[in-house]
């Protein structure tokens, strides 16, 4: 009974309080309080203790993260000067003579006034890290044009005469072509996704293998007059630099590591281009860059209860576009792999295309 007692005792208390803060936010004692205000009041509470705890866990990640950048900025500082000490010691062991024919061939002066050979070494140093920062930081599309400039050039010195036989090139890539008929070249299925993950990899890696190979020779088999033209150099870089963009998505395919819900989403588009259905490819297409979650801007959590639309963000539905560099890369080329194909395979119904 004792502890009943105690219980009932604490209850009634716990009522009185609540009471009392009720007549001052209500302002003055009052006869009778509403059940109505009495929620408002406790609502009100919740809302602020929710706010007070948000509040600290907001401080404790800042206080975390300014943590984390004094010790990375420390780390940096570290390493700038094992960096600095290690190039010290490597421009020590610059000959004078290769400093100066390094300058030289920059065209720089050999010696500037009052300089000490260390600080020319120093300079030396100094131009070549600028160029090497520049260079690292130039157009990736712009290289490959560059380059397609100077094989056209090898091409017409190396181009045989009329009635000479193939080259060796030509002969390598015709036994290259060959190899691809042993190839399993079965068309992909919605089953085989759910049911046959294993084959799909290989099935994925022969499509689009395949696919580049077709867009390579539709773009040789063209004039040269159209191979030289400012759009006809476009065109084939293009192809280039898309070439290059997917062999790491191809290794993952050959080691079969690409993400369940990536593969099944590849696997769509493959399906879909197959069917010549390049409007529902394109839907995979836009489901696999920047997928289907709904993007919270500000307050995504307010009043008691959780909102109808935070469910909604999953595994399933991350943007996987946004994950790396380099998978954005092979994305985007499967996109130009989409529109070739769109273009050489156009479908019966006009409806079927995108744009």
């Amino acid at each position: 009974m004792d502890f009943l007692s105690e219980t009932i005792n604490a209850e009634i208390a716990k009522k009185k309080r609540q009471l009392e803060l009720a007549e001052q936010k209500l302002g003055g004692k009052k006869k009778y309080i509403r059940k109505g205000d009495l929620e408002k009041i406790r609502e009100e509470e919740y809302l602020a203790e929710q706010r007070r705890i948000e509040e600290e866990r907001e401080e404790k990640l800042r206080a975390k993260l300014a943590l984390e950048d004094i010790e990375q900025k420390k780390e940096n500082k570290n390493q700038e000067k094992k960096d600095t000490t290690d190039e010290t010691e490597q421009i020590g062991t610059i000959p004078e003579e290769e400093v100066i024919r390094r300058l030289r061939a920059k065209g720089q002066p050999i010696r500037l006034f009052d300089e000490s050979s260390r600080q020319r070494q120093l300079r030396l140093r100094a131009l070549e890290l600028m160029e090497e920062r520049s260079d690292g930081q130039r157009n990736d599309f712009m290289k490959v044009l560059e380059a397609m400039d100077t094989d056209l050039q090898l091409d017409l010195l190396r181009k045989p005469a009329d009635g000479q036989a193939e080259t060796q090139a030509d002969k390598n890539k015709s036994k290259k072509g060959s190899s691809y008929a042993e190839i399993d070249t079965t068309e992909l299925t919605m089953e085989m996704v759910q049911n046959n993950a294993e084959r799909v990899f290989g099935l994925i890696y022969v499509f689009f293998k395949r696919a580049l190979r077709e867009w390579e020779s539709d773009l040789d088999i063209r004039s040269e007059d159209v191979k030289r033209s400012q759009q006809g150099k476009t065109n084939a870089a293009i192809q280039i630099q898309a070439a290059d963009y997917m062999r790491p998505f191809f290794r993952q395919l050959k080691k079969k590591t690409l993400d369940s819900d990536v593969l099944a989403l590849i696997a769509e588009i493959c399906i879909r281009l197959q069917e010549r259905e390049y409007l529902k490819a394109n839907d995979a297409y836009l489901r696999l860059s920047i997928g289907n979650a709904p993007w919270p801007i500000g307050v995504t959590m307010v009043g008691i209860h959780e909102r109808s639309g935070r469910e909604k963000i999953h595994s399933a539905q991350i943007a996987h576009v946004l994950n790396d560099e380099t998978q954005r890369k092979w994305i985007q080329s499967i996109k130009r792999l989409m529109t070739f194909l769109q273009n050489k395979y156009p479908p019966s119904d006009l409806s079927k295309c995108v744009g």
